[in-house]
């Protein structure tokens, strides 16, 4: 599995891990829960909110975020067929909260596996 996280301590919140666009992306995806969206449907409502910040993104960029956060376990999906033959729709694994542990307990182990003696005692001072 290839790891698809930059954790940038600059940022805040999920921009730590993601880009502007992706959050869009997860947070529509989290609000419409086991509905899910294709990816036609996706692009359209994160380029909405982006064009009142004077941005876009394209729609391949979408399908390839999906696709990896499919493959981490952060998206799942389903079959559905229909005009122009088979189609993907997304929906989360779990909600904004479950991500953010699930994002946390990928990190400390990853800590852990690397400096396990420096981590503990980081925790412990925590």
């Amino acid at each position: 599995m290839a790891n698809y996280w930059r954790f940038e301590t600059f940022r805040d919140g999920l921009r730590t891990v993601w880009k502007e666009y992706q959050v869009e992306l997860m947070r529509y995806l989290w609000g419409l829960g086991e509905e899910g969206a294709g990816s036609g449907k996706a692009w359209v409502a994160v380029n909405k909110v982006l064009k009142k910040r004077k941005k876009s993104i394209s729609r391949a960029s979408c399908i390839f975020f999906m696709n990896d956060m499919v493959e981490e376990g952060v998206l799942k999906y389903r079959d559905r067929t229909g005009k122009g033959g088979h189609h993907w729709v997304y929906f989360p694994a779990f909600d904004e909260s479950g991500f953010r542990e699930y994002l946390a307990t990928k990190i400390i182990s990853k800590l852990m596996q690397e400096f396990p003696d420096e981590t503990h005692k980081a925790i412990l001072k925590l």
